[in-house]
């Protein structure tokens, strides 16, 4: 049997959680909102059956690369081409659309998948987590203005994503965190409420102190047992600083890219990424 892809609509958001829970997944239906609201051409589920069986999502940031993520499989389903069949299908939408670079952030089992698709390797991350005794997590004090954050964000990131940032500093501006020195910004974070953790990311500093001042107010402001990041190995101040609080691996991950990686950013100043599903 071959799948039905087709475009991901609203009415599938509730099958997509399904998907994701049976995953073990943090994400919640207002991330699913909005891979939607951000290019809702290009999302899409496989139905088998009938039924949504897996999905994949796409983000275009600026013209300038897409993010790929969400390449959900049901597990009763796994093994018969329909991740495949997903993954292929929105590279396709993408080279359509003459998007130059794919990039999405691999698990070891899905690396080799991606590799005869295409995909090259950029960096390694990892995801840590922290688990600790619940607490009420600090009062929100301040609100901080993003406008600066999104501007340093284009050429720290690579591209324009200010609308989906908005969008996550709206939904939690108590994790909006900002480090000045001097009177310029050293640093910044933004953090998620996911269904399992809160998520820190993405966390940027130019030094260790601002890398250690936005964790630690981060941590604070977080009143969850559960704390995930996805740090970026190589960084000279994330890993550590996340082993000093108490964090501990949980899985490793691979940021590949299909193309011409002609904007990559700074990801020397990157502690920690957005996500796995955003980039």
């Amino acid at each position: 049997m071959i799948p039905e892809i087709r475009a991901m609509t609203p009415a599938d958001i509730s099958a997509g959680m399904r998907l994701k829970d049976a995953a073990g997944w943090n994400q919640t239906e207002e991330d699913w909102e909005r891979f939607l609201q951000a290019n809702p051409e290009g999302c899409f589920v496989a139905e088998w059956n009938g039924e949504v069986a897996g999905t994949v999502t796409t983000i275009t940031y600026e013209s300038r690369f897409a993010w790929i993520g969400m390449v959900l499989v049901h597990p009763e389903l796994r093994g018969r081409g329909i991740g495949t069949g997903l993954l292929v299908k929105a590279i396709d939408y993408l080279d359509d659309r003459r998007i130059p670079c794919a990039k999405l952030d691999a698990t070891p089992q899905g690396k080799p998948v991606y590799e005869r698709l295409g995909f090259q390797i950029e960096y390694e991350l990892e995801r840590r987590t922290l688990r600790r005794a619940h607490g009420a997590g600090a009062a929100l004090d301040t609100v901080e203005n993003i406008d600066a954050v999104l501007a340093a964000d284009r050429d720290i990131f690579g591209a324009d994503r200010s609308a989906l940032l908005r969008s996550i500093a709206n939904a939690a501006p108590e994790f909006v965190a900002v480090a000045r020195q001097g009177g310029a910004l050293s640093g910044y974070a933004l953090g998620r409420r996911g269904s399992h953790a809160d998520h820190l990311g993405p966390w940027v500093a130019r030094t260790e102190p601002a890398a250690r001042e936005i964790l630690e107010n981060f941590l604070l402001r977080s009143g969850r047992d559960v704390v995930f990041v996805d740090v970026v190995k190589d960084n000279p101040w994330g890993p550590g600083l996340l082993m000093e609080k108490g964090f501990e691996f949980s899985r490793a991950l691979t940021r590949m890219y299909r193309g011409e990686n002609a904007h990559p950013g700074r990801p020397d100043l990157v502690c920690a990424i957005l996500g796995p599903e955003f980039g």
